[in-house]
C-alpha cells in the first residue's frame, strides 16, 4: 500500500521570523502559520481557554503576530504586553519585540522607555535589544551615550559586531564623526557594515578625504569586500573630491566586485563622473544602463550642465519619457549661472505650464534670474505664491536668494523686511543684507548692521568686509573705515584683497588724503588693479591734484592703453589747473585714436 503523502508545510507568514523555531503543540503550530488578525482572535481565544496564553512563550507568539505583522495591531499588542501579570512578567524578548514594533510605527520614545523597564527589571537582554535601543536613541535624537554605556557594562562591545555597528551608525548618522571612529577602532571585530558605516559617515558630512582613505584601507589593507552600499558611499565622495582619476578607479572596483549593477549604483556613477566633470565617462555608463529612471536622465543632464555644455543638457533633457521637479530646477540652475537669466524664467514659465510644482532649488536660480534681469515683480509674485502661501519653506538658501533679488532690483526695504522675518540666518545672509544696504548708499545702515552680526559670533569673511569697507568709502568714513580695515586682519585673520584696498584707497581720496591714498595703491601686495587706480584717479580729478593724477593715469594706461576714460579723467584735471599747453595727454588721445583706427 502506497504511504499517503505528508500534508504541505503551510508557509511561514512574514511576522514569523523565527527560522529554525520547532513547534510541536496543535495549536502552538496554528499560530505559527497564521495569517490573518481574524484567525488570530480565534486561536488567542483557544489558548486563553486552555490556559497557555499565561505562559509566556504562547504569548510572546501571540505579542510578535501582532507587534511584527502589516498592517501591525500596536494597540492589541499592548493589550497582550499589558495583561502578561504571571510572575515574574515579560521577558527581555517580548519587550525586544514590542520595541521593534515601536520602531517600526516611528514612535521611538515608547520604545526608549520599554529600554528602560528592561534595565529597570534586570533582564537579561541579548545584543538584539541592544540594537534597537541605539536605533530607537537616534530616531528619537536621544543622546546615544546611555546606550552605549550599557552595552560596555554587559560586555557588548566585545562580543556582538551588530551592537557596535549600531552604535557606529549612531554616531556618524549625528555627526559626531570622532565618536563614531574611536567606536570603529576599538572593535575587535568588524564586517563589510562597520566599513560601509564609516566611509557613508563621512561621505554624508562632506568629509569626503577620510571616507575615501576609509575605503582604501578597508580594500587594500584588509582585503574587505565592498557591497553596493559601500560603493554607493565611495562614489558620493569621490563625487564631493571632483577626482576624475579616482573615479575611473572606482569604477574598475565596480566593475570588478561582482555586485550585481542596478539602476541606482549606475546612477550614483553618472553622478559622480558629472560632477568630476567627466561627462564622457558619465554618457557611457548612461549609454550602456539597460533601464534608466528619472534620476538616471537628470544626472545626465547635471553632468552637461556642470561643464557648461547647455546645448546638449537641453538635448537631454527634452528626450527625456518623464521630468520631475529637479530636473527642471537643474536646467533653470543652468541657464540661471551661464549667465542666461532669459532662458532661466523662459524654462521656470514652461515648467509651470508643464503642471509641475517648483521646489526651493528652483526657485534660488529664478530668483538669481530675475536679481540679473531686474524683474523685480516676478520676484514679488514667487513670494506671494510659494513663501507667503506656504507651500514651499523659507529655507536659509531660499530667503537669501530673496535677499539678493530684492537688493539688486532696488527694493532695500522689501530686503530688510524679509531679513527682519527670517528665524534663522547665516554668513551668507547678513552678507547679503550688508552689501545690500551698502550698494544703496546706506552706510549708517550697514555699518549697524555690521556691529549686531558681530554680536551673532558667525566669522565675517572677505566678502562681509567688502560691503562694510564699501559701506565707510560712500559715505567718507574715514575713521571707521582705517578701524575696520584694520580689525579684517588683526582681529579675524583676513588677508585684505584687491577689492579692499579699492575701498580704501576710494575714501581716503574722496576725502582728499591723496598722499595715503597713493601709499596704499603703491604698497598693495598684489599691486593695484584697475579699480584702485581708477578711484585714485578719480579723486585726484576730485582734487585736482596733477602729480598723483598722472601716476595713476600711468598705472592704468599700462593696465589697458585702450580705456579712453583715462585720457577723459587727465584731460579734466588738466583743464581744471588751466594746464591747457600739457602735451602728454595730447599724445596719449592721439595714440588712443590710432590704436582704435587700427583696430
Amino acid at each position: 500500500m502506497t504511504p499517503p503523502h505528508p500534508l504541505p508545510t503551510p508557509p511561514r507568514p512574514a511576522w514569523n521570523t523565527n527560522r529554525n523555531l520547532v513547534v510541536t503543540h496543535p495549536l502552538l503550530s496554528l499560530l505559527e502559520s497564521c495569517a490573518s488578525f481574524r484567525r488570530l482572535l480565534q486561536l488567542q481565544a483557544l489558548l486563553t481557554v486552555s490556559g497557555l496564553a499565561a505562559h509566556r512563550f504562547p504569548a510572546s507568539r501571540l505579542l510578535a503576530f501582532c507587534a511584527l505583522s502589516d498592517p501591525p495591531r500596536l494597540a492589541h499588542a499592548e493589550a497582550i504586553l499589558a495583561g502578561f501579570t504571571s510572575p515574574p512578567g515579560p521577558n527581555a524578548y517580548m519587550l525586544a519585540t514590542m520595541m521593534r514594533a515601536y520602531l517600526r510605527a516611528d514612535i521611538p520614545r515608547r520604545a526608549l522607555a520599554l529600554f528602560r523597564r528592561v534595565l529597570r527589571d534586570h533582564l537579561p537582554a541579548d545584543a538584539r535589544t541592544l540594537v534597537f535601543a541605539v536605533k530607537a536613541a537616534d530616531a528619537s535624537s536621544s543622546p546615544g551615550g546611555a546606550v552605549h554605556c550599557v552595552a560596555l557594562k554587559r560586555g557588548f562591545l566585545g562580543q556582538s559586531v551588530l551592537v557596535g555597528n549600531a552604535l557606529i551608525h549612531l554616531y556618524a548618522s549625528d555627526a559626531q564623526l570622532p565618536d563614531a571612529r574611536k567606536m570603529f577602532d576599538e572593535m575587535p571585530e568588524r564586517d563589510v557594515v562597520s566599513w560601509t558605516t564609516l566611509v557613508d559617515g563621512y561621505a554624508r558630512s562632506g568629509l569626503a578625504d577620510d571616507a575615501w582613505r576609509v575605503f582604501c584601507r578597508m580594500v587594500v589593507a584588509e582585503g574587505v569586500w565592498p557591497n553596493r552600499v559601500t560603493l554607493v558611499a565611495a562614489a558620493s565622495a569621490v563625487g564631493q573630491m571632483r577626482l576624475p582619476g579616482l573615479g575611473r578607479t572606482l569604477h574598475r572596483c565596480v566593475a570588478d566586485s561582482g555586485v550585481n549593477r542596478t539602476v541606482n549604483s549606475d546612477n550614483v556613477l553618472v553622478d559622480m563622473f558629472g560632477k568630476c566633470g567627466c561627462v564622457a565617462s558619465a554618457k557611457e555608463v548612461f549609454d550602456g544602463m539597460a533601464v534608466k529612471d528619472v534620476y538616471s536622465w537628470t544626472s545626465m543632464v547635471g553632468a552637461y550642465v556642470k561643464c557648461g555644455d547647455l546645448e546638449n543638457a537641453a538635448r537631454i533633457f527634452e528626450d527625456m519619457p518623464t521630468r520631475n521637479a529637479v530636473s527642471w530646477s537643474c536646467m533653470i540652475a543652468g541657464y540661471s549661472q551661464a549667465n542666461q537669466p532669459e532662458e532661466a524664467v523662459r524654462m521656470f514659465n514652461a515648467m509651470l505650464a508643464a503642471g509641475e510644482e517648483p521646489i526651493d532649488a528652483t526657485l534660488v536660480s529664478v530668483l538669481s534670474a530675475c536679481a540679473q534681469l531686474g524683474f523685480l515683480d516676478l520676484g514679488r509674485w514667487i513670494y506671494d505664491k510659494y513663501i507667503a502661501s506656504n507651500k514651499v519653506g523659507l529655507t536659509v538658501n531660499l530667503g537669501n536668494a530673496f535677499i539678493d533679488m530684492f537688493a539688486k532690483c532696488g527694493d532695500v526695504d522689501g530686503a530688510a523686511s524679509l531679513f527682519g522675518d527670517m528665524e534663522e540666518r547665516n554668513l551668507v545672509t547678513w552678507n547679503s543684507m550688508i552689501m545690500a544696504h551698502a550698494a544703496h548708499g546706506q552706510s549708517a545702515e550697514a555699518l549697524y548692521l555690521f556691529e549686531q552680526f558681530e554680536g551673532t559670533g558667525i566669522v565675517p569673511d572677505e566678502i562681509t568686509y567688502t560691503g562694510v569697507l564699501s559701506a565707510c568709502s560712500h559715505s567718507g568714513f574715514v575713521s571707521d573705515g582705517r578701524y575696520h580695515f584694520k580689525e579684517m586682519k588683526m582681529v579675524y585673520g583676513i588677508e585684505p584683497r584687491s577689492e579692499h584696498y579699492a575701498c580704501m584707497i576710494d575714501l581716503l581720496g574722496k576725502v582728499g588724503f591723496l598722499d595715503e591714498a597713493f601709499e596704499i595703491a603703491r604698497s598693495m601686495p598684489m599691486g593695484a588693479d584697475e579699480a584702485g587706480w581708477g578711484a585714485l584717479l578719480n579723486a585726484c580729478r576730485m582734487h585736482g591734484n596733477v602729480k598723483i593724477g598722472e601716476c595713476a593715469a600711468d598705472r592704468l594706461v599700462g593696465l589697458d592703453p585702450s580705456d579712453s576714460g583715462i585720457y577723459v579723467l587727465m584731460s579734466q584735471i588738466y583743464a581744471s589747473k588751466r594746464k591747457w599747453d600739457q602735451n602728454d595727454i595730447n599724445f596719449g588721445m592721439e595714440e588712443y585714436a590710432t590704436s582704435n583706427a587700427n583696430a
